[in-house]
């Protein structure tokens, strides 16, 4: 298998190369995680489009190993923050240390200088430390004392958060939300696929150390890099802007909606869609692109009305309902 440290220099630019090794990932975190070929999916998006990715399901369905496999097999650095409701903003961002040998302050760079930040159960820190994160995730800088500290490149967030019925939750505010480019529900495996991951842990599977279950890198920044250029490439038609539009704007004139999607939105789920084109083989975006992408990027940017909520209804069944009746560009 290819080390990419050692040979990025010989592909970096070469879009067809650059979308071998991504699709390699699937198969590369399947060594650790099971049956969630979605969310890989989206976490790959979300890196193109230079996202960021909020990951949703009980606890024990693997989404923390799911970043750390990923992370793994693009050689990436990652890091890890467990959110509790004591956590303070500066244990994100970093702080000024007072240094006694200088008598000068120092900055000390807290864990979200890094290029994959695993926020572990941010809905179970106070808004004030989940707000510590929206500089990050919008600016790509953090400012602590009014010096602005760039962040590396790439850098992705994948939150993750529990289900908002569980107890001892804060759900996200609308505006923090909408800073997430992705939301990726996780579900629980299926029968045949729980049976596969308990034989894998009878078999000896430690979930804390991936190079011992074979997870090695197969791609890195390079390829990111040329992807990234490909995709911004990638031919979007006056037709399918008109179509993104149509979606989002029937969004807000939804009667199951208190709020729809706004124009941020709509440029998302151009962006997401523009990325999916690119990875299954196309230099075009499709409508089916724009349908593909559509539950995973809109569904967090709207908002229920209380009645069609005590109905049952949900933001995937009002999406979904919207794509079958906006009209599809021919």
């Amino acid at each position: 298998m290819m080390d990419p440290t050692t040979d990025n220099a010989g592909y970096a630019g070469d879009p067809g190369k650059a979308r071998a090794s991504l699709e390699a990932l699937r198969s590369e975190i399947a060594k650790a995680v099971v049956g969630q070929d979605p969310a890989v999916t989206g976490l790959v998006v979300a890196l193109l489009c230079r996202g960021h990715v909020l990951l949703e399901g009980v606890p024990g369905v693997a989404k923390t190993l799911l970043v750390r496999a990923l992370a793994s097999a693009l050689e990436l650095d990652t890091k890890r923050v467990q959110f509790t409701p004591d956590l303070m903003p500066s244990d994100v961002t970093g702080s000024l240390v007072y240094d006694t040998r200088t008598a000068e302050f120092s900055f000390q760079p807290g864990p979200v200088f890094t290029n994959l930040l695993l926020a572990d159960e941010i809905n179970r820190t106070p808004p004030k430390t989940q707000s510590s994160l929206l500089e990050a995730m919008e600016e790509r800088q953090v400012t602590v004392d009014g010096t602005p500290r760039p962040l590396p490149d790439p850098f992705l967030v994948a939150a993750t958060q529990n289900p908002v019925e569980y107890e001892g939750t804060y759900p996200l505010p609308e505006a923090q939300l909408d800073r997430f480019l992705l939301k990726l529900t996780v579900p629980l495996p299926s029968r045949q696929d729980e049976i596969d991951v308990l034989t894998r842990h009878a078999e000896g599977f430690n979930p804390r150390d991936l190079r011992a279950a074979g997870v090695r890198p197969v791609a890195g920044p390079a390829d990111l890099e040329a992807a990234r250029a490909a995709v911004a490439k990638t031919a979007i038609s006056p037709e399918i802007t008109a179509y993104v539009v149509d979606i989002c704007r029937a969004t807000r004139e939804s009667p199951s909606l208190a709020l729809g999607v706004s124009p941020r939105g709509a440029t998302a789920l151009l962006a997401t869609s523009r990325a999916w084109a690119w990875l299954t083989g196309r230099d075009y975006v499709i409508p089916d692109d724009v349908k593909a992408l559509a539950l995973p990027t809109l569904r967090h940017r709207v908002q229920l009305r209380p009645e069609a909520e005590m109905e049952g209804v949900t933001a995937d069944s009002v999406i979904n309902a919207i794509l079958a009746h906006v009209p599809v560009p021919r």
